[in-house]
Order: structure tokens, then C-alpha cells, then sequence
């Protein structure tokens, strides 16, 4: 099969790493993935995972761009043989489902969010994400949304979650070196706890939310925003005036390129978006590596975090917004025993293995590919 998935860019970001990810298994499986895209860090992973870059400004939401890039694509798929086009993103997904129209190709989306839909023409926008032949959602929450929204059916519909490289996150792979110089890199003193707050630096993640909550904590804590501000750094200058004026400890380390070592360096893993997710492969990854997490009660985390304290769950869920209750949450993740840690750890990287795998992610989406093919 050749596969070509369109994407905007190549950056950090669980619908990037998913991409790479899907590379990965067409190649195995004796086949060809390319990927059009603007590119990005991820591009040297992409050629690892023996996928093709063809550059191109997949992220231009300008309607004449768009055109033309369907223009462009139907020419690449009729160049390279493509079976199949992959959509993953709205403005790209247009021009695909264009091209593919043209030349005959298969068009598969995935909803990677629910998107606003305050309009009739956004959410005219929007549908694009819900006309593939199949659908791919990347939680229960996600398909609901779907269904709902664009009333699409079962036939075309598959729940797909976000898979963890297990592999990368293994608390055995990671040796206690690289937990320290982390733990250094981001000056942790004695006695300190650490509060990981993994993701980019947008104000719906919830860093200036973790600041408020963390301002009349009792316990020494430092706060560990770790994600790329992507351009946006008055948000930056804002958290830590914020922080300065709480007197919370904030460390702002940027993108973080050993994630797996920064979960183990932490005493806690938050994730408290005051959006709903899609999935939350953060808090996925974080459960791999056996650490205690703390994830906002709506989205895709409900389906991620199975709320518990010791002898029960995985972690614990607090409500979106409410500084009480993440004020005990993390009392409570910050108060347990090391049998009660170790305890939780194992039952975290269980969850994680039966159910958000790399494996399964990649075995289910060949599967949707070979519905179409067949």
C-alpha cells in the first residue's frame, strides 16, 4: 500500500507523533507512507520511521492555497501510486479529499479535536474532518462529539485511541543519571517536590490555573511548565510575573526533547486543561511510567485516568477549574507511601500497556487501510 498523510507541520504534538508513528507500520508492513507537510523537528523521526517528507504549506487555511495544493496533491498521487490519503488536520484535509476525488484515491480523517463550531460556516469548515470513508476518533469522547456533530454512522466510524511508544516509556529504560541531571537541569533542591506540567504553553493547558492552585499550597513544590511557547511570549513574561507574585517556584524549561526521563524526575504529572481533550497522551505516557497523575474530569482523560487513591485507579481526576479540589488531589498524589507509590505505579503502567500501546495504534489503523483496500 502506499499512504500519503497530510498534516500541517511536524512538531511536538500527539496527531505529529501519530503520524510518525503510522509511517512506522506501513513501512514495516512492505509498503510506501509519505508525508506532505511544512515539516518540522520531527522530520529526522520521520526518515527513522522510513517515511518521505514532501514539503509543502499544508497549514495555509487561505481557500486559494488550498486549491492549489489539491492541485499539487492530485499530482503526487498520481506520480507515486497513492492508494490511500490520511487527513489529520482541517485546512490539509480539504485539499485532500479534493485531489483524492480526482484521481480516485481513498480518504481516510482523523478527528483529532472537537473544534469550535460557533458558526454555520466554521462548522461547514469543520465537516471536512467527518467525510472521509472511514473516521478515525482518538477516544469514546472524540467518536461521541462525531456522532453527534455530523451525524456519522457506525459503518464508517472507528475509535482508534493515541498509542505510547512502551519502549521509550519504560521506567526500566531510564536510568537514574538521566532522572538526575534533569532533576538538576531544573535546579529541584532538596526536600523540593516536583510538579510536571507537560504540554505547550497555551493558557487553556492550565499553567496560570496550576499557579493560583499552587499560591496557598502548604508543601515546597516546584512548578515544571515543560513545552514550546511557540511564539507566544508574552504568555511566557505573564506566568512568571504571576509566579513571582504567588511566590511559586516556576521553571519554564521549553520543549523538553527526553519526556521519558522528565515523568520519572517528577512527583507528580498534572494535567489540568481547562478545555476538554481529545485523548491526553501526556497523561498516557506519564501512566507508563508508572507516575502518580492528576488530569482534568472532562474529554478524553476520563477515558485515560481511572480516578482512584491507594489500593484502587490509576491516578486521581479533579474538576476543571476548581482550585479546591487540586489542592487535595495533589495532597493526597504528594502524600502517599512508597508501597502506596509503587502500588499505583504498577497498576498506571498495566492500564497503559492493555489499553494506549503503540501496536495497537498502528495493528487497528493498517486495519481501517485494509477495509478500503480490500
Amino acid at each position: 500500500m502506499v499512504i500519503l498523510q497530510l498534516i500541517p507541520e511536524l512538531d511536538a504534538g500527539g496527531a505529529e507523533r501519530t503520524t510518525i508513528e503510522i509511517a512506522e507500520a506501513v513501512t514495516r508492513a512492505g509498503g510506501r507512507c509519505l508525508v506532505a507537510s511544512r515539516g518540522g523537528r520531527l522530520e529526522g523521526a520521520l526518515a527513522d520511521a522510513g517515511g518521505a517528507l514532501i514539503r509543502l504549506d499544508m497549514k495555509t487555511k487561505n481557500p486559494l492555497s488550498i486549491w492549489r495544493n489539491a492541485a499539487r496533491l492530485a499530482r503526487i498521487i498520481r506520480a507515486e501510486g497513492v492508494d490511500i490519503v490520511h487527513a489529520r488536520s482541517r485546512a490539509p484535509a480539504w485539499s485532500g479529499r479534493f485531489a483524492a476525488r480526482r484521481t480516485g484515491a481513498r480518504f481516510v480523517t482523523t478527528y483529532h479535536g472537537t473544534y469550535g463550531s460557533g458558526s454555520g460556516l466554521k462548522r461547514a469548515y469543520n465537516a471536512v474532518m467527518a467525510s472521509g470513508e472511514r473516521v478515525i476518533a482518538n477516544s469514546h469522547f472524540i467518536a461521541e462529539h462525531v456522532r453527534a456533530e455530523h451525524g456519522v454512522g457506525e459503518d464508517r466510524l472507528r475509535v482508534i485511541p493515541r498509542g505510547v511508544d512502551l519502549d521509550v516509556f519504560d521506567p526500566a529504560a531510564v536510568a537514574p543519571e538521566r532522572v538526575a541531571a534533569m532533576r538538576a537541569r531544573w535546579g529541584v533542591a532538596p526536600g523540593e517536590a516536583v510538579v510536571l506540567l507537560p504540554g505547550r504553553l497555551t493558557r487553556w493547558k492550565g499553567q496560570a490555573f496550576l499557579i493560583e492552585v499552587l499560591a496557598d499550597f502548604d508543601a515546597p513544590v516546584r512548578l515544571v511548565c515543560a513545552g514550546d511557547a511557540q511564539g507566544r511570549s508574552a504568555y511566557e513574561d505573564e506566568l512568571r510575573a504571576q509566579a513571582q507574585a504567588a511566590c511559586v517556584t516556576l521553571v519554564l524549561p521549553g520543549h523538553e526533547t527526553d519526556m521519558a526521563a522528565a515523568y520519572r524526575a517528577a512527583d507528580v504529572v498534572v494535567c489540568p486543561s481547562l478545555q476538554p481533550e481529545a485523548f491526553g497522551r501526556t497523561a498516557a505516557e506519564a501512566q507508563a511510567m508508572g507516575a502518580p497523575v492528576i488530569a482534568a474530569d472532562h474529554g478524553g482523560a476520563r477515558e485515560v485516568v481511572d480516578h482512584g487513591r491507594a489500593g484502587a485507579g490509576t491516578g486521581w481526576r479533579a474538576a476543571p477549574g476548581d482550585a479546591q479540589a487540586w489542592r487535595t488531589a495533589l495532597a493526597q498524589a504528594l502524600s502517599l507511601t512508597p508501597h502506596e507509590r509503587a502500588a499505583l505505579a504498577g497498576r498506571a503502567r498495566a492500564r497503559a500497556c492493555a489499553l494506549f500501546s503503540k501496536p495497537a495504534l498502528q495493528a487497528h489503523t493498517l486495519q481501517v487501510y485494509r477495509e478500503l483496500l480490500e
